[in-house]
C-alpha cells in the first residue's frame, strides 16, 4: 500500500480508464529499424524491455498513418490489419508485465523520404525505397531533404481519415493509449507554424485556419478512439525561431484540444526548422508545461534532459507537469525507474526473475 510520504513519482496518475502505476513514460522514440512499417524482434525487445524495467506507459516510436507518412522507408507504421497483428505480440508482453502499451501516430511531412540518422538522413530516391513527400506547402526542410508536394485542399478530407484508420487499427493492436504526433516538424506542426504554412486558404495565415488542419485530426481521433481511453497530444512548445510557433500560441492550441477531449499534453519543442536557436539544458523544455498545466488546467508531460530521479520529483511536486517522459536517459538505462525508486527511497515490486539483484532501501 502506498505511504502518505510517497515520492509523486512513484504515485499512480489515471487517465480515464487507464492508471498508470506511477508518471514515468517511455517517450516516443524513432528506432528505424522497422519492414515496410512492421515492427520487428528489434521493437520486441526494446519496448519491452522498459515495460520489464519498470515505466507506467511504453509508448511506440512515430508510427505512420501510411506509407508516405513515414520519416524514413525503415520506420513504423500503422495502415493495415498486418500492421496491427504486428503489433499485438508486443502491446500483450508490455501489459504482462503491469506497464500500458500506447502508439504515437504520426504523419512525417515534408520530413519523410529520407534516410536514418546514421546513414546521413538526407533525401532517398525512388530506387531506395523513397517517394514525394507532402506538406501545407512547398518548401523543402532543408537542401538535402526532397521538395515537398502541397497538399490540395481536397486531399485534406482523405488525410484525416488514415489518422481515423489508424486509430481502429491501433485499438486491434491492443494498445490503451494514442498519442498524436503534432511537434518536431511534422505534418500537423507544418500546419500550426508560420515558418512552413505559407497556404492562401482556410488552413493558412491565421492562427485560428493554421490549427484547423491539426484541430480536425484530433477530433476525428477522439471520435473514433474508445471514450474510457485516453489521447494525448505532443507538441512543440516552441520552434525556437523569431515569427514562428510560440508559447501563446500553444496555450490556445491547448485550449482547443481540451475542448475536443483530449487528455493530456506532451509539451516538447522545436524541430520545425534548422537553425533555431534552441537553449539545451536540464530540464529545457519543463517550462512549456508547466505554463500550459497552469494557463489551460489539462494534464501536462514534461520532456527535455530529465535524467535524474531527484529532478524528475522536483518537476513533479512543483506541479509543473503531471508526468516525466523520459527519451535518451531510457535508452540508456531500461531499468532508470527501478534505479529512482531506490534512491527516491520507494519499494516498488521487480519482476520475480530480477527480484536477487534487487538492493535494500537505504535507512
Amino acid at each position: 500500500m502506498l505511504q502518505a510520504m510517497t515520492p509523486r513519482l512513484f504515485t499512480p496518475c489515471t487517465f480515464r480508464s487507464v492508471q498508470l502505476r506511477n508518471r514515468i513514460v517511455v517517450s516516443p522514440m524513432c528506432q528505424y529499424s522497422s519492414d515496410d512499417g512492421l515492427p520487428t524482434d528489434w521493437h520486441f525487445v526494446h519496448l519491452g524491455s522498459r515495460a520489464v524495467g519498470g515505466a507506467a506507459l511504453v509508448m511506440v516510436e512515430a508510427t505512420a498513418v501510411s506509407p508516405i507518412g513515414r520519416i524514413s522507408p525503415a520506420d513504423s507504421g500503422l495502415w493495415s490489419d498486418r500492421h496491427a497483428e504486428a503489433f499485438r505480440r508486443i502491446t500483450h508482453f508490455i501489459k504482462e508485465q503491469g506497464a500500458h502499451a500506447g502508439v504515437q501516430l504520426a504523419h512525417a511531412g515534408r520530413k519523410g523520404s529520407t534516410d536514418a540518422p546514421w546513414r546521413g538522413g538526407h533525401a532517398v530516391d525512388a530506387a531506395h525505397g523513397g517517394w514525394e513527400p507532402i506538406a501545407p506547402s512547398a518548401r523543402p526542410f532543408n537542401p538535402h531533404y526532397p521538395m515537398p508536394r502541397p497538399i490540395a485542399r481536397e486531399e485534406i478530407p482523405a488525410l484525416v481519415k488514415e489518422f481515423v484508420d489508424a486509430t481502429h487499427l491501433a485499438e486491434d493492436a491492443g494498445f490503451d493509449v494514442i498519442e498524436l504526433h503534432m511537434a518536431h516538424g511534422y505534418l500537423c506542426h507544418e500546419f500550426l507554424s508560420p515558418i512552413t504554412n505559407h497556404r492562401d486558404d482556410e488552413y493558412g495565415g491565421s492562427l485560428e485556419n493554421r490549427m484547423r488542419f491539426p484541430l480536425e485530426v484530433a477530433r476525428a481521433v477522439r471520435g473514433a478512439w474508445p471514450g474510457h481511453r485516453p489521447i494525448f497530444v505532443r507538441i512543440s512548445g516552441s520552434d525556437w525561431i523569431e515569427g514562428g510557433w510560440d508559447l501563446p500560441q500553444s496555450i490556445a492550441f491547448a485550449r482547443e484540444l481540451k475542448a475536443i477531449g483530449i487528455d493530456l499534453i506532451d509539451c516538447s519543442g522545436g524541430g520545425i526548422a534548422p537553425g533555431a536557436a534552441i537553449p539545451i539544458g536540464p530540464g529545457y523544455q519543463v517550462s512549456f508545461a508547466d505554463a500550459i498545466r497552469r494557463e489551460v488546467q489539462i494534464p501536462t508531460g514534461a520532456v527535455g534532459l530529465i535524467t535524474e530521479p531527484v529532478q524528475a520529483e522536483q518537476i513533479l511536486g512543483t506541479g509543473q507537469a503531471d508526468v516525466v517522459v523520459l527519451a535518451r536517459e531510457l535508452l540508456r538505462d531500461p531499468y532508470w525507474p527501478f534505479r529512482a525508486a531506490h534512491a527516491l527511497g520507494v519499494d516498488v515490486p521487480w519482476p520475480p526473475q530480477y527480484e536477487r539483484a534487487q538492493l535494500p532501501l537505504p535507512r
